[in-house]
């Protein structure tokens, strides 16, 4: 009976003893173990209640679900980047009862009538860094910001990514949260991202952008695309669940009133690519082995993201960035002569002429600076953003903004001449000014003719647009022959009579889009069609009328980069690193050079072999051409 008692005892005293040590190790593994939701593809339109519907269900259902530790926003938010139906997502996503973090898509990258600036302003940045639970968090934009073109990933964002994991030591997990999937085809520099990335510790990429679930590989890495939350084909909105454990990780589709459902996992302790390899593929500079003739006689890597094209007066080369800096570039050899940090990032391309360079900036404020040492001269305010391109004519400087105004500016003073209040949307082309108009497009499926003299609006013209993606807003227009020539995003090439306002003629026979150039002799224009080819119409006569076509072989292109043709040389550039140089009159190639593999915005040619340009991802140049041996 003793040693029954003492037995029971001391199994008490055990049991008691593992329970109290054991219970911190309990605790310790219900802490490791989380789950955080993801919403992606929201799309709120002001013109259609279904995904604002779509959002609030998904957050109400969200928070009647417990432990859900945070939500992660994996961008399009809305239908077209405006302000208004943002900060609308955001007083929806603020009824969560946990934190949210959120990141851009390209709806609100490429259709923003800020810039890009009001998501900061709105959500408080444009990415996202956090810890929880032993796992670091980082979210970035990888949207074509203003320019359709592929994604991308600034050179800034990599860099900060990168230090990031340096201070959180590089075997920290880490889970990296975009809204483009990491791969050829969706963002042009996948490759550098990959390859910054590969040394740490990731264990997953998170997005969306395809509406529908995926379960991929980013040279190697795990890659997951959630289904879009608005309703679908049964309508039934939905979002994605993630359970973290302490050696893995389980994914979810959550439909509003089911069961979650999982469909992929992954481990957090096994290792899924080399950690000191390299991407699977590189883009193709092969071509530039085909022309040796070309050179880049210099190119400066800026490590900053670039959206305008360069401006040029005497010696010296002057560039906006994504950080808001303009920088004036030696001509002759691209070296840094100065910089002038303006409040916010540049998007339009700046012009300068008697010595003073004019640009526009998301800080609402339009800049004139002297050219000598890039002191401010002057600044004129704007009520919304300045993304507008600037044209310069006899000392007057013509720039338009968000605020729906176009502004006529005497660039010694800084004046106002004149500022025409009429647009419905937002102006980033850069103006055409005539003998005496200023024409322009805007993202309100106009184009506007104003009297150059007083602003007084002259016509305007829709051409039957109805959406606002289809507006001519990003083409450069030009003009000869009494007319002024257009292309827009619904694909067609128009003609408009320079004094009516009226079409001469308008064809969808080429696939042209937001591209548009002027011969020398006003007697042609060209445009850049989706696939290959650059095509040449004359400028003469009531009906459209192609002169030649060439192939250039450049596969799919919708990047909004103008032709500029010098000395009988048509110079043209892609959305992937692309600079050709076309014999004006009959379409021959010339030459062509991959700078790299993003945007490179419309280039400036001095003369018929030099040519300036600027790329996304940080690069400005000068390309040279070896003349052509002549003809015996």
């Amino acid at each position: 009976m003793k040693l029954n008692q003492s037995y029971f005892f001391s199994r008490s005293l055990l049991t008691l003893f593992l329970t109290v040590c054991l219970f911190p190790l309990g605790m310790q593994a219900q802490q490791d173990t989380f789950r955080f939701a993801q919403l992606t593809d929201i799309h709120l339109n002001p013109n259609n209640p279904n995904p604002t519907e779509d959002l609030l269900r998904s957050i109400a259902q969200i928070n009647a679900t417990d432990s859900i530790d945070f939500v992660l926003v994996t961008g399009d938010l809305t239908e077209e980047g405006d302000r208004t139906t943002m900060e609308k997502v955001k007083s929806c996503l603020d009824l969560l009862k946990t934190r949210y973090y959120v990141i851009l898509g390209n709806h609100e990258t490429k259709w923003s009538d800020s810039g890009c600036t009001a998501f900061g302003e709105i959500f408080g940045g444009e990415r996202f860094e956090f810890e929880h639970k032993g796992i670091l968090f980082l979210g970035f934009n990888s949207g074509p910001l203003m320019r359709m073109a592929y994604g991308h990933v600034v050179p800034q964002d990599i860099r900060w990514m990168t230090e990031e994991m340096d201070k959180a030591g590089r075997d920290k997990p880490v889970i990296l949260v975009t809204h483009y999937p990491l791969m050829e085809g969706d963002v042009d520099n996948w490759y550098e991202v990959t390859d910054a990335v590969r040394p740490y510790n990731i264990r997953l990429f998170i997005g969306g952008h395809y509406h529908a679930n995926r379960n991929l590989r980013y040279d190697g890495i795990p890659g997951i695309l959630m289904r879009s939350n608005l309703r679908d084909k049964e309508g039934k909105p939905g979002y994605g669940i993630y359970e973290v454990s302490k050696d893995s990780i389980k994914v979810y589709t959550q439909r509003i009133g089911e069961p979650a459902k999982e469909w992929a996992a992954f481990s957090l302790v096994e290792p899924y690519y080399n950690r000191n390899g390299k991407a699977d593929k590189y883009p193709d500079f092969s071509v530039n082995k085909d022309y040796p003739q070309v050179k880049e006689q210099w190119m400066v890597q800026t490590g900053v993201g670039i959206y305008c094209s360069p401006c040029v007066e005497k010696d010296k080369v002057f560039v906006g960035d994504d950080m808001g800096i303009l920088t004036a570039y030696a001509l002759k050899n691209g070296r840094k002569l100065w910089s002038f940090a303006s409040g916010k990032r540049i998007v339009g391309t700046p012009a300068a002429s008697e010595g003073i360079v004019v640009f526009g900036s998301a800080d609402r404020r339009i800049y004139g600076l002297n050219t000598k040492d890039g002191s401010l001269l002057w600044t004129a305010e704007a009520a919304e953003p300045v993304l507008g391109a600037v044209t310069i004519d006899q000392g007057t400087a013509y720039i338009g903004a968000s605020d729906g105004t176009l502004r006529a500016i005497d660039i010694r003073t800084g004046r106002v001449v004149w500022a025409y209040t009429g647009v419905k949307g937002y102006i980033e082309t850069k103006p055409l000014v005539t003998e005496d108009k200023v024409i322009f497009g805007a993202w309100d499926n106009t184009l506007y003719a104003l009297n150059k003299a007083d602003g007084k609006e002259c016509w305007r013209w829709t051409g039957g647009l109805t959406r606002m993606h289809f507006s001519p807003a990003a083409v450069w227009p030009v003009a000869a022959q009494g007319k002024v020539f257009i292309t827009d995003p619904q694909r067609a090439m128009t003609a408009i009579d320079i004094q009516t306002g009226n079409t001469v003629w308008r064809t969808f026979q080429s696939m042209v889009r937001e591209t548009i150039g002027l011969s020398e002799d006003g007697e042609r224009v060209y445009s850049k069609t989706m696939n290959d080819s650059i095509v040449c119409y004359a400028t003469r006569g009531d009906v459209p009328k192609e002169i030649w076509a060439s192939d250039v072989g450049f596969g799919y292109e919708h990047a909004p980069s103008m032709q500029v043709e010098k000395e009988g040389v048509v110079f043209g550039s892609t959305k992937e690193g692309l600079v050709f140089a076309l014999e004006a009159r009959s379409g021959k190639i010339l030459w062509k050079h991959k700078i790299g593999n993003s945007l490179i915005s419309t280039v400036v040619p001095l003369n018929g072999r030099e040519v300036l340009f600027t790329a996304t991802s940080g690069e400005v140049g000068l390309l040279r051409a070896k003349p052509a041996p002549t003809q015996r």
